[in-house]
């Protein structure tokens, strides 16, 4: 399933991924460091979310309390949590 994040206190404004079960796939940032922001969705490409969260989870940019691979992280999760919840009910 697509997905559409939002982020908050990066340079990128926007992060567009796929859930298939628990996997990522397509990571697409809007905005932000080219560079970085090509390596990290060929980087997290196939991985499950929890390895995401892992690997992701916790980096700061700078000063700032998050990065765009931290919000990644973010953004993974919620999407997992939510395709879940719709699962059960």
């Amino acid at each position: 399933m697509k997905h559409t994040y939002k982020t908050h206190g990066t340079c990128s404004t926007k992060i567009e991924f796929e859930l298939d079960k628990d996997i990522v796939k397509n990571v697409v940032y809007t905005g932000g460091c080219s560079g970085n922001l090509q390596a990290i969705p060929r980087l997290v490409e196939g991985l499950t979310v929890s390895q995401v969260i892992e690997k992701c989870g916790g980096i700061k940019c700078g000063y700032k309390n998050t990065s765009c691979a931290d919000q990644l992280a973010t953004a993974v999760r919620i999407a997992y949590e939510q395709e879940n919840e719709k699962n059960i009910t």
